[in-house]
This record gives C-alpha cells, structure tokens and sequence, in this order.
C-alpha cells in the first residue's frame, strides 16, 4: 500500500533549523506533484511548499526565503528545509502527493518553535 512517513520534526529556538523528511513507498514520488501543508488547532490546513513532478516549486508568502523544498528522486523522498524558524512556524507538518485525482497523506511530524 501508499505510505508517505514524515519524519525530523522536533522542538527548536527561534533562528533555528531543521530539515523534515518525507519517505514515500508504494508510489514514486517523481511521477507525482508533492508538497508539504501544516496545520495547528482549530485552523485550516495551508500548503506551505510544492514541488511538480517536473521539478517546479511554490511558497507560501509567510515562509519564501526561509523554507526550500526538494526532492531525491534516487531515495523516493521528498524534503523541507526550515531554517530561520519563527513561533509562527509551529505545527504539525504533513506531506502529501497527488496524481490522476488520488491524494495522499502522512500522519505528520510536529514542529515547535520556542525559547
């Protein structure tokens, strides 16, 4: 079956980094549009990056100049590099991929930032 695991999420300060790692199995992610969306309580999940299958990318306007999306076609995984992390960037972080009408999600990897 489709499997989409998130993983390196963790607590930081502000100012900080971490990269979020998204393994697919089951799909190759090459083949499919993949972004990452978060979420905190009570609020609407928003796409925070996106990335084609062709190797195009989007922003949200809140994380551009801070957050680069990639891909690994090699390692079938998808990648979120988080560097000048804000309180504003903390919540639960969920890849997903899209192709043909099928969509598909991970269960997510919690993002804290604070001092």
């Amino acid at each position: 079956q489709v499997q989409l695991v998130e993983s390196g999420g963790g607590s930081v300060q502000p100012g900080g980094s971490l990269r979020l790692s998204c393994a697919a199995s089951g799909i190759i992610l090459s083949g499919f549009s993949t972004g990452w969306y978060r979420q905190v309580p009570e609020s609407q999940r928003e796409l925070v990056a996106h990335i084609t299958a062709g190797g195009g990318t989007n922003y949200a306007d809140s994380v551009k100049g801070r957050f680069t999306i990639s891909r690994d076609n090699a390692k079938n995984t998808v990648y979120l590099q988080m560097n000048s992390l804000e309180s504003e960037d903390t919540a639960v972080y969920y890849c997903n991929a899209v192709l043909n009408g099928y969509r598909y999600w991970g269960q997510g990897t919690q993002v804290t930032v604070s001092s």
